[in-house]
């Protein structure tokens, strides 16, 4: 069974760090949709205390300090370490970037430690 745990987690892992489409990245190794679906659920100890298998999305505050200012004339997404996906119109200011990183990385910790 411990075998079971290592290949889905590491599957579990690589598909959030694709960023991708979960059926995408299924097809791509020959998976099942609903064996990654399962085993997401499974090794997601927050998903399965959640109400329907949704975790419940968690407000972090943010202060920004001066108003952001546009780095690029055109759309832009914004990935950070734990697989959070940001699409916005323009690129805020690094201030703003850097504040965003740390109130994030701050509510993982939190959240890790329960």
């Amino acid at each position: 069974m411990d075998g079971d745990n290592e290949f889905w987690t590491s599957h579990v892992e690589a598909c959030r760090r694709d960023g991708g489409a979960a059926s995408v990245y299924a097809r791509r190794y020959g998976l099942t949709l609903a064996s990654l679906y399962y085993w997401r659920r499974k090794l997601t100890p927050a998903a399965e205390a959640s109400e329907g298998g949704r975790v419940a999305a968690k407000f972090v505050a943010l202060r920004v300090v001066a108003a952001a200012t546009a780095a690029t004339d055109g759309p832009c997404t914004l990935v950070l370490g734990s697989g959070l996906h940001l699409e916005m119109a323009a690129l805020p200011s690094p201030a703003w970037l850097l504040a965003l990183d740390q109130a994030h990385a701050h509510a993982h910790a939190h959240a890790g430690a329960r």
